[in-house]
């Protein structure tokens, strides 16, 4: 097999892969996951981090 054989299957084989990457992202099943993460940064933060709370709980023993 010719060396430009061998690159043109990558290449062919690499947009395969990206194509079903993008068609995985963008399907309708994956929109309400999206949907959900894209208001994470809005949600309520009323629990402290689990890290900030062990620190203090080792600093009270």
């Amino acid at each position: 097999m010719d060396i430009g054989t061998f690159r043109g299957v990558m290449t062919l084989l690499i947009m395969i892969a990206f194509l079903g990457v993008v068609a995985w992202a963008f399907s309708r099943r994956r929109k309400d996951d999206f949907d959900e993460a894209s208001r994470l940064p809005f949600a309520d933060d009323d629990e402290e981090p689990p890290r900030e709370r062990d620190k203090q709980e080792d600093n009270d023993a």
